[in-house]
């Protein structure tokens, strides 16, 4: 191998390897692995932010019952105002179990 074809060889050795480190550098930078790294030094942050989410995600659940809720609500209202007599004899066998068991067991 002359000079020329050793500094070619060299050359596209290093070209290759830089592009490999500029991918893994953007596969690192996508993967956001500085802010795992800082997590781990700075545990409280983690427990904050853990909090915070928990705290966020819990509140929605809770909205999001109680929406859901009050339209199931609604519409067994509505369907016992329209007199319907299967609709309307089950609705009645659901409110008098309830009665029955706030009578058993009053709080």
């Amino acid at each position: 191998m002359s000079d020329s074809e050793t500094d070619d060889h060299v050359t596209r050795i290093v070209s290759r390897l830089s592009d490999k480190i500029e991918n893994f550098a953007l596969v690192i930078e996508k993967a956001r692995l500085h802010e795992y790294a800082e997590l781990t030094v700075h545990p409280w942050k983690l427990i904050l932010r853990n909090i915070l989410y928990g705290t966020a995600r819990g509140v929605g659940i809770a909205i999001g019952f109680t929406f859901f809720a009050a339209t199931i609500v609604w519409l067994l209202q509505m369907l016992g105002k329209l007199n319907l007599p299967i609709v309307g004899d089950y609705i009645a066998d659901i409110v008098r179990i309830v009665y029955r068991q706030l009578e058993i067991r009053p709080y």
